[in-house]
């Protein structure tokens, strides 16, 4: 199956959830897509003791799934795009959810 997961939050427990649901998702053997919206571009610079936001992005990158971060979302945050989080436009995230047999959202 094919899941996208727009993920909208900062709040590590909700991040690293949706995190752990795609990972879980992509060794089940489906193909994952996730999107980065809104306070969700910020993840990559989680710190929590307890949820290891950015461990779990990196899990799911080496598994082959497919990570985009809104790129107007980042410009107003002062934030560029990284290797893990490339910059990505609105168009991407209507690409997603009509790719999707599923779309989520966090």
């Amino acid at each position: 199956m094919k899941i996208g997961v727009v993920l909208g939050t900062n709040e590590p427990e909700s991040a690293w959830n949706a995190f752990r649901f795609a990972v879980k998702a992509l060794d089940s053997g489906h193909t994952v897509r996730l999107f980065l919206l809104g306070p969700g571009v910020e993840c990559e610079s989680i710190h929590h003791d307890a949820y290891d936001v950015p461990g779990q992005m990196q899990a799911f990158a080496d598994r082959g799934g497919v990570l985009l971060a809104c790129g107007t979302c980042l410009r107003s945050r002062q934030m560029k795009g990284s290797d893990l989080c490339p910059i990505s436009t609105m168009q991407d995230l209507v690409d997603l959810t009509t790719w999707a047999d599923r779309a989520l959202t966090f």
